[in-house]
Parts: C-alpha cells; structure tokens; sequence
C-alpha cells in the first residue's frame, strides 16, 4: 500500500470559493460560528459546524448535528456548489501570512501506514473529540478536515512544487483572516507517478496538527472491509519541515498554590535567574522564558543543570517550565485536567498574555520559546509524546477547500 496517493477531490465550482471557505472547525465556539455564517449561505461552517442550522441550546454531539452536517453537504453537491473532479489528482497548496509562505502536497495518505507508526504522531488525543471526528466522517461519508502532515524536505518533490508554484492556482481565495490559499492541480501522470514514489521511498510522516482527525480515520477504516476503499486513506496536507511556522505556545494561571509573590520569586529563584525587564519579555532561546506577574515582566532563564541532555520529552522548552517550576511550586501536575491552568496561542502576542492577568482571571503569566520542527521530529521519532499544548502552527488550513469522497 502507497503511503500517499492521489484522489479526486471535492472542491468548490469556480468562482465559489471565497463564499466556501471557512477556518478549521475547531478554531471557534459554537457562538462564535453563528456570527461566521451570517448572510454566507455556502459557507462551509454549515458542514463542520451544522450546529449553526439548529436550536442555539443543542448538544453539538446530538445525532441530529451529524444528520445536518449530511444534508448540507448534500444540497451544496446538489447546488453545483462543490463539485468532486473526474479524476485522481494531487494538488499544489500554498498558504501565505504575510511575509510567510509555505508549499505543500494535497493528498491522502495511507491509513496502514499510520497504524504502523511510519505515520508519526506526537500527542495523545481524548476519546470526546475522537469519536466526534468519526461520526462527522460517517454521516458525511467523507474527510472534510485535512490532516497536517509535514515530510523531511525532499529536494524532487521542493522542486517539483516550487515550479508549480510559477504557473496559475486553479483557486486563489483570501480569508478573512487575511491568510491566502492557493491551490494548484497535478493531473500529468508523470508527476502523479514521481511524487507517488518519491514519498513511498520516505522513511516516514509526522502528523503536525490533526491527531483527532487522523485516529477518526482509521477508526472508520477498521470497520471497512474493503481493501481498496478509499476510508483506507486520510485527506492531508503534507508540508515540508523546514517551511513550517510553529509559534509559541504559553501557559497562564489562576494562583500561586496559596503564596506571597515575594514567596514565590523565592521559590523560583531555587531553579532559575530572575531578571526585572521593561518590556514584555518573549524568549529568543531555549531554556529561557517571560513571567508576567502584578503588573511586571520577568526574565527567567533555567539553571544549566536542570537542563537533562538526552531526553527528547524532558528538554521541550514546555517540559523545562513544568517540571522546574509549574508542577512544584504551583502543583499542576495534569494540564489536561488542571483548571488552575489555560493556554495561549503566540498569535495573540504577549499583550494576550497581560490580558488575561490584568483582568484578574489570572495570577501568572508564562512566555516560551517556540517548539522547533527538528524537536517535534525527534520525540515522534522517539516514539514519545509531547505535553499537551506544545505546538501552534499558523498559518492554519482551511476548511472547505478540498475534501475526500468516500465514495466507491
């Protein structure tokens, strides 16, 4: 079984697309969404999102979302509004944020290959948001969410999408967000056949972003009988490593677990330096982080010898604060289930993070250095998994733009 393979997608009529295309489902509140679709009939909220076409106080699990989820995929199809193309494809994707941009490979990817593990993942997912993503893909019998996977850069297949990149998308949508995506289609057998085997010869994947929407995947595969359906594949967008934009992924909390903040400075001061700064302090290296605490930036940088040397888990910028500083002075042990504790995404900036204290719904405030692609690499490598909240890619994929047919 290929570990990727070309498919005929569905994908907006021309000219359609700017009234399609819609952020991931999982970037908004439900509130939020029923603003999105305002006066945006086609928008493609009304499929990951059905719960805007339903009663404000419904349960976003009840079997009557996934129902809607159906119908509207089916009155777009019927519409003439998504129309699936003849032929398997690969597609060219580019998102631009910017002064970023970053090329990638639309395509599916094999189902075998993930539960191998040649498909790396990195996070654990929760069995809530599991089981949501394979009922959207049943009742839709479709993968409406791509997954975003990233391959070590291959100079064939750079190259190959770099010179696609001169010739003309066949959709060029700006979001609302201002992020562009570009899509370009591969149909000439020759590249179809390169690019094919150019992966197969891959050692492996890594899953960036899309851990609930891949496990979802192969979920449904399981109870697939036919080897060559196409639920034995997942919809991807497969970028190279050394374009990805991953931001930094920072940690506020409610308290200070009962101390005085002349207390907890001291506290800190056991594992870290603690300089005053005058201005909001982002981390330029590992091993060094921003406090924000009454009204005061912090620079801490973590004593060299609490740095462990040969644990690709322990030495994550993320691990550093939790096991120096979060866990044992303020006792979070879980992020996962610890309410004490939120996450804040480097988009926000660090005026997200003085917000959230200044308002007095936290105490504390933590900047990080970004998680690197190579330490990304090296724990899913290691067959390890990363804290939860370790990675915020942006630019984010949209929704709407390609999906994957189920359909024999």
């Amino acid at each position: 079984m290929s570990l990727i393979k070309s498919f005929p997608a569905l994908r907006p009529a021309k000219g359609r697309e700017t009234e399609v295309v819609a952020p991931p489902y999982d970037v908004m509140n439900a509130q939020e969404a029923r603003q999105m679709v305002a006066g945006r009939p086609w928008s493609f909220l009304h499929i990951s999102r059905p719960e805007v076409d339903l009663a404000e106080d419904i349960d976003p699990y009840d079997a009557r979302v996934y129902a809607k989820a159906a119908e509207n995929l089916q009155k777009m199809r019927d519409e003439q509004i998504l129309i699936s193309d003849k032929a398997p494809a690969y597609y060219g994707y580019r998102l631009t944020m910017g002064d970023h941009q970053q090329m990638g490979l639309v395509a599916v990817a094999s189902v075998q290959a993930y539960n191998e593990n040649r498909i790396k993942k990195h996070e654990f997912t929760r069995p809530v948001k599991e089981d949501d993503r394979v009922r959207q893909i049943e009742a839709l019998n479709a993968q409406t969410g791509p997954v975003f996977l990233v391959y070590r850069s291959h100079q064939g297949v750079d190259q190959l999408l770099s010179e696609l990149a001169k010739t003309p998308p066949v959709m060029d949508v700006t979001a609302t967000d201002q992020v562009r995506h570009e899509i370009w289609l591969i149909d000439q057998i020759q590249d179809i056949d390169f690019l094919t085997q150019a992966f197969d010869k891959m050692d492996s994947l890594y899953v960036a972003d899309g851990h609930h929407r891949s496990a979802a995947a192969s979920r449904v595969a399981t109870n697939t009988q036919d080897s060559a359906a196409p639920s034995n594949y997942f919809l991807s967008v497969i970028f190279p490593h050394n374009q990805m934009n991953i931001l930094d992924y920072n940690r506020v909390i409610k308290d200070l677990n009962g101390l005085s903040e002349s207390e907890f400075l001291s506290q800190i001061k056991t594992n870290f330096q603690v300089n005053k700064s005058d201005n909001p302090f982002k981390p330029t290296k590992n091993a060094e982080f921003g406090m924000y605490l009454a009204g005061q930036w912090y620079q801490l940088i973590l004593n060299t010898d609490k740095i462990p040397a040969d644990n690709p888990v322990a030495r994550l910028d993320i691990s550093l604060l939790a096991n120096n500083l979060i866990e044992p002075i303020l006792a979070i042990s879980d992020p996962r289930t610890d309410n004490r504790i939120d996450f804040v995404g480097g988009i926000r900036g660090m005026q997200g993070l003085e917000k959230r204290v200044d308002s007095g719904e936290m105490q504390v405030a933590f900047s990080l250095f970004a998680t690197s692609m190579e330490d990304l690499m090296s724990v899913a490598d290691a067959n390890e998994v990363m804290p939860p909240k370790s990675t915020w890619f942006e630019p984010k994929l949209a929704d709407g733009l390609i999906s994957h047919l189920l359909e024999n």
